[in-house]
């Protein structure tokens, strides 16, 4: 389907070319983590602001690299800004999951671990792997055909394993 493929590489673009949220934040009281990917040097920096009720009241992102990296940590930045951490933990998930299709091709294990879920996340809510089927990802279904690149899914995911990242190292307040 050309027409749809033409209007995700338009939001990739446009996320790319004008990137949201981009800057930084003063830490503390936000928490700041970087990424890297060794294979193409992409760096994602992610601040994000936890309040009290555990709503991401702020998110910035930083870094360099290509479109995809940068596009795809912009859209994540638009998906979870207002997002309490658990509905965030939840679009880690649902994203990661589309991704995960060449993933464990190339040296993932597409285990909860290496996506960020670890066993602190399970007991704070009612998250689980297995009910990501209900999350919309809106734009962020732009980036689906990049499954069709194994090499460039770590482009795709470096933006979200930094957020799991930094929500670990969050604390409401």
């Amino acid at each position: 389907m050309p027409g749809l493929e033409d209007l995700y590489r338009e939001i990739i673009l446009d996320h790319y070319r004008s990137p949201r949220n981009r800057g930084e934040l003063e830490t503390p009281p936000a928490v700041r983590a970087d990424g890297f990917n060794p294979l193409c040097g992409d760096e994602i920096i992610v601040y994000i602001d936890v309040a009290d009720d555990g709503t991401i009241s702020d998110v910035a992102i930083g870094g360099q690299g290509c479109s995809i990296s940068q596009s795809s940590a912009s859209m994540m930045s638009a998906a979870i800004k207002g997002k309490s951490v658990a509905e965030a933990r939840h679009l880690i998930a649902a994203f990661k999951g589309l991704m995960s299709i060449h993933e464990s091709d190339i040296g993932g294990d597409g285990s909860e671990s290496e996506m960020g879920i670890d066993d602190r996340s399970l007991e704070d809510d009612t998250f689980s792997i297995d009910n990501t089927d209900d999350v919309s990802l809106g734009d962020l279904e732009a980036l689906k055909g990049v499954v069709k690149f194994p090499v460039r899914i770590k482009c795709a995911t470096l933006g979200w394993n930094t957020l799991a990242q930094a929500l670990d190292e969050a604390q409401p307040g």
